[in-house]
């Protein structure tokens, strides 16, 4: 049993940011944040989990089934991540790219001490609470400073892992793929990287977080790594027998021009080529969604709606279905996995093609990071526009991709890569 109580914070700004400082002494940390974006679907305005009472880490092999096992016996909140590379769980495939960061393919704790706030109101839930231990560590996080962490002054030299001529014809090669009729369309990506380096977690993350102010933003710790992202997009959410699925493809870069930025706006949202990227991803999630849906309770609620993001314009659809009340949690998770605005359609071979043009092991980038409640319910994003960082092997590493189709132009879709790599760049060169 957990013990509860909920405190009132003037400041919930200035409590957060010191909330996420006082959470580096702990091995495992889970930091959520919508940044009071206004979701449809949201439960919590930003929820922390520390200091694990129990936890799995596993690699790809029987992933789910150990997963499923772990969330059933626990019964509690747990929080981790799932790594791209547990499409080789679900189907026979592999994973033989260069990996620099080395993060297990599953993660998973129960946490001690768990912070879940809405609005200005502090609901903390712990386990195994020893007298006051609440009232003191609620003391102790607001005695920090607005940062105590040192300005670590590194100059980040990024290296690409592909570079552009390779990078078009890796394209050219997809391309062919897909007017061969092996795919409709496939998600490539690239790493950036940077070897020998060493940067300040927190502080990275809240430059990055302050330049993006995402919807799901995330700030990961697994003892020596770490995950700092500005992910715009949800994966999946169940919210009792209703399954969310919200997809991003199509992308557009912001104009400080009111005007051209408006404009720019409704360009997306009639570029043909982004709208059939979009459809055929809805149309994938669709049949993701109809292996563990009710009959007939799959539909299409938003259709590429265009939402706007601090950086850039994003085409959105959101997809539900309703499922039965035995159908297990982590089963729908496994049925959809990975996302299909990740991977392409068909999907397995799309993932088959990307492994073999791709020169990096995803790991973590392209997966997912979020919690399971006590009743089952669960929400998680999907990991992208972040920084991944080894800090035992001073690795740093983030990676960008787009959505090739029969219409693209490989000099667009590296444009479109640029663009979305520009916040990371800015928060690791300045």
């Amino acid at each position: 049993m957990r013990t509860e109580r909920l405190h009132n914070i003037e400041n919930i700004e200035l409590f957060k940011n010191q909330l996420l400082i006082w959470a580096q002494q702990f091995d495992d940390v889970v930091w959520l944040d919508s940044n009071n974006y206004a979701q449809k679907h949201a439960n919590y305005n930003a929820v922390l989990a520390v200091d694990a009472f129990t936890s799995i880490q596993t690699d790809y092999q029987q992933g789910f089934e150990k997963l499923k096992e772990y969330q059933s016996i626990t019964n509690d909140w747990i929080f981790g991540y799932l790594a791209y590379d547990l499409k080789n769980d679900v189907e026979a495939l592999g994973s033989n790219n260069f990996d620099g960061l080395g993060f297990p393919d599953l993660f998973f704790f129960q946490p001690k001490k768990l912070f879940l706030i809405k609005g200005n109101v502090i609901d903390i839930r712990y386990l195994s609470v020893v007298e006051d231990e609440i009232e003191n560590d609620l003391k102790g996080i607001q005695q920090y400073k607005e940062s105590t962490h040192e300005h670590i002054d590194n100059p980040v030299k990024i290296k690409l892992r592909i570079h552009k001529d390779e990078y078009f014809e890796k394209v050219n090669n997809m391309l062919e793929h897909i007017h061969r009729g092996d795919i409709y369309e496939a998600n490539f990506c690239q790493e950036f990287y940077a070897e020998d380096t060493a940067i300040n977690p927190v502080e990275t993350y809240k430059k990055l977080n302050a330049i993006s102010n995402p919807p799901f933003a995330t700030f990961l710790k697994c003892y020596d790594k770490y995950l700092l992202s500005a992910s715009p997009e949800r994966y999946l959410k169940k919210d009792g027998d209703t399954i969310v699925s919200q997809p991003i493809k199509g992308t557009a870069k912001r104009s400080e021009n009111a005007q051209e930025d408006a404009q720019l706006k409704v360009d997306l949202a009639n570029d043909e080529k982004e709208r059939s990227e979009n459809i055929m991803i809805v149309d994938l999630v669709r049949n993701d969604l109809s292996k563990t849906a009710i009959k007939g309770s799959v539909k299409v609620e938003e259709l590429c709606k265009i939402y706007t993001f601090d950086q850039v314009h994003q085409m959105i659809s959101t997809v539900t279905s309703k499922i039965d009340s035995k159908t297990h949690p982590v089963d729908v998770i496994k049925s959809t996995f990975p996302m299909g605005s990740m991977t392409g359609a068909p999907k397995i071979s799309a993932m088959k093609i990307i492994e073999a043009l791709e020169e990096t092991k995803r790991g973590l980038y392209s997966g997912t990071v979020g919690y399971f409640s006590p009743s089952g319910d669960f929400d998680f994003n999907v990991v992208i526009r972040s920084i991944l960082y080894n800090d035992t092997k001073k690795y740093v590493s983030y990676s960008v991709g787009s959505a090739i189709t029969s219409k693209s132009d490989p000099l667009k879709e590296y444009e479109e890569c640029l663009v979305k790599a520009k916040a990371m760049r800015e928060v690791l060169e300045n």
